[in-house]
């Protein structure tokens, strides 16, 4: 299914018509992809796999995009063709307004270096440095100067919490320590998209729900453009601002956590949100009512328009009747009613 909902000229990142093969048809098969010549037929026959197909996708500025489905379903070959660290067989991706497939390998390195930071499951830190010299590391391929490098280097180790520990080692380190390192290395670069492929599946679940705590509290903070790979549907609906759902290489449903709960487009999409209680979905700022500019006696507290139902329910104790809703950047947006939350809590 294309995604129809963010227009290309407020994207940050926009795919079209993307196909990867591989196998020994895989040239052919790009190439009628590319020329719009491909038939169900010519795949149904073929030798390749089509690990990516047909895929359009656009990725709005300060987004976090998550990119979900079950293992084989195509979303982390996706991701790596959106960076061309696997080269696409047919299509167009355009960053920042270009095209990077007619990109020289040359010009490719410079936006990953420059203007991409990736995170992988894998933490792949380097064990013979710190964590210091794990932090500054690609600044160091960049050529920047020593002082420059660990000043910028000890603020990223500040922002995710590691303060004290920037001279350990990466074996001195918790899984989530290390990951939180490999988070604050991919920041250094200050980039403009951020991919991040199943960053915390490998963690055990309390450091997983601390380590997506931190998470969004640095997106809160630094406002990055981000594609977040994820095959575990209660974190794509806990950290995505829309979510794509992917099968057999083909996105088949684009839209908000609560657009792909309450409407899910096919019986695939059904199956993931079957046994999801709304109230963990649906978002506070879909609930709140415009707010008049008091706070009222009643009013016993605030909460973040981007939490769940379920989790301003709580706030509300035993005697107060509405919470101030509060957007990123700390602006009253409205007014949830007790009320309200009690019926959507109601419905399971």
């Amino acid at each position: 299914m294309p995604d129809t909902e963010a227009p290309e000229a407020a994207a940050k990142l926009v795919c079209r018509s993307v196909w990867k093969f591989f196998g020994p048809d895989a040239e052919r098969l790009g190439k009628a992809a590319d020329a719009g010549t491909l038939r169900s037929d010519q795949l149904a026959g073929a030798t390749a796999v089509a690990a990516v197909r047909d895929v359009s996708l656009s990725i709005r500025e300060g987004e976090c995009f998550v990119i979900m489905g079950l293992s084989g379903s195509g979303k982390s070959t996706l991701v790596r063709c959106m960076s061309r660290l696997v080269e696409p067989s047919a299509g167009e991706i355009l960053f920042d307004g270009e095209n990077l497939l007619a990109a020289s390998d040359r010009r490719m390195i410079e936006i990953r270096r420059r203007h991409m930071g990736m995170v992988f499951q894998n933490f792949a830190l380097l064990p013979h440095l710190t964590v210091l010299g794990n932090v500054a590391f690609p600044l160091e391929v960049q050529g920047v100067a020593r002082a420059r490098r660990e000043a910028r280097a000890m603020e990223m180790i500040g922002l995710v919490g590691l303060s004290g520990r920037e001279h350990f080692f990466p074996r001195e380190l918790s899984g989530g320590q290390q990951q939180r390192v490999g988070i604050a290395r991919s920041l250094a670069v200050e980039p403009d998209l951020w991919f991040l492929d199943e960053p915390f599946s490998a963690l055990d679940p309390l450091i997983r729900r601390e380590m997506q705590d931190e998470f969004m509290r640095l997106q809160s903070v630094l406002k990055k453009t981000i594609v977040f790979i994820t095959h575990d549907f209660d974190e794509a609906i806990r950290l995505g601002d829309r979510i794509a759902i992917m099968k057999d290489g083909a996105v088949v449903q684009v839209g908000t956590p609560e657009e792909i709960v309450l409407a899910p487009a096919t019986d695939y999409v059904s199956e993931f949100t079957r046994n999801v209680t709304r109230a963990k979905v649906v978002k506070v700022a879909a609930l709140s009512s415009p707010a008049d500019g008091t706070t009222g006696g009643d009013t016993v507290g605030e909460v973040s328009d981007r939490a769940t139902i379920a989790e301003a329910a709580p706030l509300f104790g035993q005697a107060g009747t509405r919470l101030l809703v509060k957007d990123r950047d700390g602006s009253i947006v409205g007014v949830l009613e007790r009320e309200r939350v009690s019926a959507m809590m109601m419905q399971g």
